[in-house]
């Protein structure tokens, strides 16, 4: 089975300092029919001007992840970590039992542009907690290079969920080929460029939802970045 969500066809809101899409509902833009996939809740592209941000606020119970596609972003939470998040870096808080945090452009001028990411936990009331790590890009072209996962394999941020996100950078031509366990499902994210995934063109901004299929094959159409989650 096979689900294609263009980019076009997202949810958009535009603010004063922000321009988001959204993959999934949220806040004020509602579709019953994108509530998310498996544990796969939020998929949201922000495009946050310079000086712009979010103010202090809580979570509770959600796997976050921040993945910073260009600038810089500053990050301040209510157990203490300060950091600023760039290109080639994750970041995963576990809102748990309850955390507040603030996001915002570390420039005064220039945008960023960035992926956040909720994910279910596999539990509710977990302990809060933070990871923030760099990860060698180079080890990512050509072939999937684990981001986050339930166990830490591969020197991934570790996520409450029998789930994993991993990435891979392409050049026209170029195939990866990922294996999905049996009753597995997969979400692939387009960050830029395009490619042809399982025989469907997806280009930046796009998703494809993936059951039923146990190789997951992505070639590049040109330079390009992509996501995939591995989901129970």
């Amino acid at each position: 089975m096979l689900a294609i969500r263009r980019s076009a066809e997202r949810g958009h809101a535009r603010y004063e300092w922000l321009d988001t899409h959204y993959t999934f509902s949220f806040s004020e833009y509602h579709d019953p029919r994108h509530m998310g996939f498996r544990s796969l809740r939020v998929i949201n592209e922000d495009r946050i001007a310079g000086g712009g941000g979010f103010p202090r606020h809580g979570h509770r119970d959600m796997e976050i992840l921040t993945y910073v596609i260009e600038g810089e972003l500053k990050h301040q939470d209510s157990l203490g970590n300060g950091s600023t998040i760039r290109p080639g870096e994750l970041q995963r808080m576990t809102a748990g039992s309850g955390i507040l945090h603030s996001e915002a452009n570390a420039s005064e001028t220039d945008p960023i542009h960035l992926l956040q990411i909720w994910i279910f936990p596999d539990r509710a009331g977990i302990t809060p907690s933070y990871e923030q790590k760099e990860f060698d890009r180079t080890q990512a072209r050509g072939r999937w290079q684990t981001l986050a996962s339930r166990d830490a394999r591969d020197g991934s941020l570790t996520i409450h969920q029998d789930a994993s996100l991993s990435q891979t950078f392409l050049d026209p031509s170029e195939v990866v080929s990922y294996e999905l366990g049996q009753e597995r499902h997969a979400w692939l994210q387009v960050v830029s460029g395009s490619v042809k995934a399982v025989g469907v063109e997806l280009k930046a901004g796009d998703g494809l939802a993936i059951s039923d299929t146990e190789l997951v094959e992505v070639e590049g159409l040109e330079s390009s970045a992509v996501l995939l989650f591995d989901l129970a």
